[in-house]
């Protein structure tokens, strides 16, 4: 079996901007059935360490198998650790102009957009989990803003900067992304970590493989927010791999995270 970072996938349906930047793309991929009302959303942020050498095309087999169950899947780019001409926060600012811009794209094209799940592997993991908890940002952050999402589903994610710092995860990978430890620069992990901000407003589900040597396990049971759903001998990447044996996992915790949405806004009889 080829590696899911290796794999082809048939290409996204549309590639579309949501800013000015050469990568301020995003990938849609359409639901391969015609749903009869308006599909939920996905938006599904890469990882990589934060590293320019990893893009958004290895979540193209993950992504299309999404739009087989039913999904609309948006996959938006961003700038990775030292592509920014303004240093570290060139990141955030891509994944909050993204939080604020993809839904609306998306549901141009037929996305139901009060039932949008954000989603992120490892160091997307990481990402989706602090563009939910913006409006947890500092009053006058130029970041913080509304989180248009019902929901968020962190797989093996680096949900702690300290802590991958501390565990020296991607030998140093971090701090290429911060431009230093956390005790070294405490002010910008003060507003980039989601652990040191106030938990999302919205269900969070973290998944998590108990053999993930990349992103260890214990990352996501340190994670002071959320349910956590671990997978038995389940590695870092099966949690994006649709011919892994955790898949069927890993889409039940999506359609969990509906559930979760859908009761939390019942109305009492």
């Amino acid at each position: 079996m080829t590696s899911v970072l290796d794999r082809p996938a048939p290409p996204p349906s549309l590639t579309l901007r949501y800013g000015p930047r050469p990568e301020h793309v995003v990938d849609l991929r359409l639901p391969l059935a015609v749903p009869d009302r308006a599909a939920p959303l996905i938006v599904l942020i890469h990882g990589g360490f934060w590293r320019p050498a990893y893009d958004r095309t290895h979540l193209g087999p993950m992504g299309h198998a999404l739009a087989a169950a039913g999904y609309m899947v948006a996959v938006p780019e961003y700038r990775r650790a030292g592509m920014a001409e303004e240093g570290w926060t060139g990141t955030f600012s891509d994944i909050a102009l993204a939080a604020d811009r993809v839904a609306d794209i998306a549901r141009a094209h037929g996305a139901d957009a009060t039932a949008v799940t954000w989603a992120g592997h490892s160091a997307g993991g990481h990402l989706a989990l602090w563009a939910a908890a913006r409006p947890g940002l500092p009053p006058g952050s130029p970041w913080r803003g509304a989180f248009p999402a019902t929901g968020v589903v962190s797989l093996a994610g680096c949900s702690s900067l300290r802590l991958c710092a501390e565990w020296n995860l991607g030998r140093g990978a971090v701090r290429g992304l911060m431009g230093g430890g956390p005790d070294e620069v405490p002010e910008r992990y003060a507003v980039a970590d989601p652990a040191a901000l106030p938990p999302p407003a919205v269900p969070v589900t973290l998944v998590h493989g108990t053999a993930d040597a990349q992103v260890p396990v214990e990352m996501s049971r340190a994670f002071p927010a959320g349910s956590l759903v671990e997978i038995p001998e389940a590695g870092h990447f099966d949690l994006i791999d649709p011919e892994s044996r955790a898949w069927p996992r890993v889409v039940a915790a999506f359609a969990d995270a509906e559930v979760q949405f859908e009761a939390s806004y019942e109305t009492p009889a």
